[in-house]
């Protein structure tokens, strides 16, 4: 299977370095300048070549920039930045050229789990979703939080933000896609509740999904080591989406 990456960071490194049995890195989409080997920041040397599956590791912009033309391609699309469909007509349009291609738009679990027994539950009728997201004051520089509270001096837990997760992933880019994947996954990006803390207290980022519905109800908790390369994700975000391209070769599938 031949596929691509957009993005070289703390996800498509990995995914790289993996060297997956049948899979094939044809080519990486970068940003900035630069030509050698698999790696490009030319659009239309990247889209020369014929993808099975490209999968995006850079953020809201990429999604907006280049996954229509990468369903279009002929090619299956796995977005990691699920929160850039707050953007309702960005995720109309992106199913639509799927749908017309014949190919798929898939939401990896990423760095979250428990969105086999979420979406599971929703068949059933979900009554309330909620994700609480803790990163330590660091993993907040560079967003809004900064305007909220001195995250340099900050002592105890601070939420900086508490409701729908279409306002909040759209808030916070980089940080909380995971609600975005949870929010699709179950009730939708208005109805579910996202919670954002900028918890001193941690040096880990912690992840608590609580929902209840016709099948009862389920709590899930994970607590992860931050990446080296980016401290706003954790290392388990690369984990899983190694996985996941992996699996789209793969002659065993667990947790479809």
């Amino acid at each position: 299977m031949k596929i691509g990456l957009i993005g070289y960071g703390a996800i498509g490194k990995h995914v790289e370095a993996a060297g997956l049995e049948n899979i094939e890195l044809v080519s990486v989409l970068v940003r900035r300048p630069r030509d050698a080997g698999v790696l490009t920041h030319q659009p239309d040397r990247f889209f020369a070549h014929k993808f099975d599956a490209v999968a995006e590791c850079a953020g809201h912009e990429a999604v907006r920039a280049h996954g229509q033309r990468v369903l279009e391609s002929g090619a299956d699309f796995l977005v990691t930045s699920v929160g850039a469909f707050t953007d309702t007509a960005l995720f109309d349009r992106l199913l639509a050229a799927a749908k017309a291609s014949g190919k798929r738009l898939i939401l990896p679990s990423a760095g979250i789990g428990a969105l086999d027994i979420l979406s599971s539950a929703a068949v059933g009728g979900l009554e309330s979703v909620t994700v609480t997201v803790r990163k330590d004051p660091s993993a907040w520089k560079g967003t809004i939080a900064e305007t909220l509270v001195d995250l340099d001096s900050l002592k105890v837990p601070h939420t900086v933000f508490d409701g729908p997760v279409r306002e909040g992933a759209k808030l916070y880019p980089q940080n909380v896609n995971i609600s975005a994947a949870a929010a699709i996954a179950g009730i939708g990006l208005d109805r579910t509740r996202v919670v954002i803390v900028a918890d001193p207290t941690i040096t880990t980022h912690i992840v608590e999904l609580e929902a209840k519905g016709a099948f009862g109800r389920f709590t899930f908790m994970e607590d992860v080591a931050v990446s080296e390369e980016n401290r706003k994700t954790g290392k388990l975000v690369a984990m899983a989406m190694v996985k996941s391209v992996r699996q789209l070769a793969s002659t065993l599938v667990v947790a479809a």
